[in-house]
């Protein structure tokens, strides 16, 4: 987040994740950008995953155990990077197509000063409004498996 940011032009689409179950979501976007679209994600923190919110918890932590600090692979805890990497695992990122697709996304917590006044879009077909069974957000999954705001 605290990189600098180049002028968001018209070409971008901007997503807000905010109740969007974050698999579908990651699908449609992963589509969207092999069509050579530029995206940005706001607000991943409340992108919404389904399913009972201690059993997601537990198995995110037995994943933390697997790999090596420094060989990976590596883990990330922070909301932003765990929708990107969802992203990343649905294109096919070891072909050229993929690495370059992947490289026209970027994900943000919350909105950043640059894109509050832009217009943003939603998905329809992610929306959580849809879910009958209990669900929690990408925000709540990070802080329980050790993710803190002041990173």
């Amino acid at each position: 987040m605290g990189e600098k940011m180049k002028p968001v032009n018209q070409m971008s689409t901007i997503i807000d994740a905010e109740n969007l179950v974050l698999g579908r979501m990651a699908s449609i976007i992963a589509k969207r950008l092999l069509e050579t679209e530029k995206i940005i994600i706001v607000n991943a923190e409340k992108a919404v995953l389904s399913g009972k919110k201690k059993s997601k918890v537990r198995k995110a932590k037995k994943f933390l155990e697997v790999g090596h600090p420094k060989k990976g692979p590596f883990h990330y805890r922070r909301p932003d990077r765990i929708v990107r990497k969802t992203v990343r695992g649905m294109l096919p990122y070891k072909q050229p197509k993929g690495k370059q697709a992947y490289k026209r996304l970027k994900v943000f917590i919350g909105i950043p000063e640059e894109l509050k006044e832009q217009k943003t879009d939603t998905l329809v077909d992610a929306r959580a409004a849809k879910l009958k069974c209990p669900c929690f957000t990408v925000g709540e999954l990070a802080k329980e498996i050790g993710w803190n705001l002041s990173e």
